[in-house]
C-alpha cells in the first residue's frame, strides 16, 4: 500500500503547486518531487513481485483444479463404462444361462423319454419271455398230470 500512499502524496503535490498563470503548468518542489518518485521506483517492485507470486499462485490452483476436474471426469466415465459392460455382460450371462437351463431341460426330457422306451421295452420282452415261460410250466405241469 506504500504505493498507492506515495501516489498521493505525489497527486497532492501536484494540486497544491503553484501554478503559472494563463497555462496549465504548475510549479513543483524538486527535491519532495524527486524523493516521491524514488520512493514510487523502491516499491512498484515489490509490488510487482507481489502480483507476479498471486498470479502464478492462481494459475497453479486453476491448473491444478482443472487437472483434478479431469481426473473426475475420467474416472465418471470410466465407472459408467465398467457399470454398461457390466450390465451388458449380466444381461449376455443371463441370456446364455437360460439357453443352457433350455438345453438341459430338453436333454433331460429327451433322456427320460428314452428310459421310458427302453424300460418298457425290456419289460415287455421280460413279459413275452415270462409268458412262454408261464406257457413253458403250463405245459409241463400239464403233462405231469397226463403222465401219472
Amino acid at each position: 500500500m506504500d504505493l498507492l500512499y506515495a501516489l498521493n502524496e505525489l497527486e497532492e503535490l501536484i494540486e497544491t503547486s503553484g501554478k503559472i498563470p494563463l497555462t496549465r503548468k504548475v510549479l513543483v518542489d524538486e527535491e519532495r518531487m524527486l524523493d516521491l518518485l524514488d520512493r514510487i521506483r523502491t516499491t512498484i517492485p515489490e509490488e510487482i513481485r507481489q502480483a507476479k507470486w498471486i498470479i502464478q499462485e492462481r494459475e497453479k490452483v486453476l491448473n491444478d483444479s482443472q487437472k483434478e476436474a479431469m481426473r473426475i471426469i475420467d474416472d465418471a466415465q470410466k465407472q459408467v463404462e465398467k457399470q454398461a459392460d457390466d450390465s451388458e455382460v449380466a444381461r449376455q450371462a443371463k441370456v446364455l444361462a437360460e439357453e443352457i437351463v433350455g438345453k438341459a431341460e430338453s436333454v433331460a426330457r429327451e433322456i427320460r423319454e428314452g428310459a421310458r422306451s427302453y424300460a418298457d421295452d425290456i419289460l415287455a420282452n421280460l413279459e413275452e419271455n415270462l409268458g412262454k415261460i408261464l406257457s413253458q410250466v403250463d405245459q409241463g405241469r400239464s403233462e405231469l398230470r397226463t403222465v401219472k
